[in-house]
Formats: C-alpha cells, sequence, structure tokens
C-alpha cells in the first residue's frame, strides 16, 4: 500500500514481516519447514480449509505454540476468541496465502524492476525470538528510504507478547513524524 497509494500512506510500520516476494527468496534457500503456512495454506481449494476445519484448535495450538517465545503468551480467554474465528475464517485465510504465492509476489518483483521505494518513514519491528527476521530492517532498508528498526521482546505476535513495549515504540515513531 506504501508503494501503490504513497499519497495516501504518511507512515509505515511493519511487525515481523519482510516483503512477499524476498520472504518466497528466502524460503528457497533455506528454512523452509518454519514457513510452512506460506505453502500449505496457499494450496488449492478446499485442501487447505479442510485442515482447519478438521481440526481448528490443534491447528492454532500448533502455531501459537511455536511462533511464540513463551507458548503462554496467548492466554485461555484470547485463545477462546482465536479460535472462534478461525475456522470460520479459514478460506479468507487461505485466499490471502494463495494471492501471497500468485499474485502479491509478481507485484513486488515489478516493483523491484521499477526501482519503486516507499518514501514514507518506514518502522520495522521483530520480536528477539523471531530469529528467522533478525535482518529485516536490512530487507526493508531495499524496499524504502527512511527506515527505523527496533527489536521488543517475543516472538511472531507481538502485539500479545510484548503490547507495551510495542506501544512505545509506536508512540514514540508516530510523535517523531507528526505533520
Amino acid at each position: 500500500m506504501a508503494l501503490d497509494h504513497p499519497q495516501t500512506v504518511e507512515r509505515l510500520t511493519v511487525l515481523n514481516v519482510i516483503p512477499t516476494v524476498d520472504q518466497f527468496e528466502r524460503m528457497a534457500g533455506g528454512p523452509s519447514l518454519g514457513y510452512w503456512p506460506w505453502f500449505l495454506l496457499a494450496q488449492p481449494a478446499p485442501f487447505p480449509e479442510q485442515l482447519i476445519e478438521a481440526a481448528p484448535e490443534q491447528f492454532l495450538r500448533f502455531i501459537f505454540d511455536s511462533w511464540t517465545e513463551r507458548a503462554s503468551a496467548i492466554g485461555e480467554e484470547a485463545f477462546a476468541v482465536y479460535l472462534a474465528a478461525f475456522a470460520p475464517a479459514a478460506a479468507a485465510i487461505c485466499a490471502d496465502y494463495r494471492a501471497s504465492f500468485w499474485l502479491d509476489r509478481e507485484h513486488d518483483e515489478d516493483d523491484q524492476r521499477a526501482g519503486r521505494r516507499i518514501e514514507c518513514p518506514t518502522l520495522v519491528i521483530t520480536g528477539t525470538e523471531e530469529t528467522q527476521l533478525a535482518d529485516a530492517a536490512d530487507v526493508w532498508r531495499t524496499w524504502a528510504v527512511n527506515v527505523r528498526a527496533t527489536t521488543v521482546p517475543g516472538g511472531h505476535f507481538i502485539p500479545k507478547e510484548a503490547p507495551d513495549p510495542l506501544g512505545a515504540e509506536l508512540t514514540a515513531f508516530l510523535a517523531d513524524h507528526a505533520p
């Protein structure tokens, strides 16, 4: 969105993510087991949807237990909310991964070939235990001209694992770049 609508996006913050094309390049040459959703959930319908719908609790527990610094980071009350929404959203979740595989990656490649870069201030936040993205700031510096990077405690689910440090980083970033 920051590339497609630079007149609209004034500031950008990304949490534990790199551009789609970089993600796929990384998976091709690295530890693909950690990136299993990118391939499993991009499979043709209805296969991945059926997997989610058949065992939503086991599926979601595996994600939360393996992508967080501490398995207890997502409390039971929050887990119940996620679980209630998870299986009904299976088609949308899989559609997002299919779009990443078939469309978003192609659009990223087009942007790279055209030399397009994000012009607005960009904050890259990664969890200290998200080791597969330890170089996220370097990746984003190839995409954006003004990158600030930081880490906060935790793994993949920063808003749940480190809400206070995340809030402090966002507040400081937005205050530094107020119009």
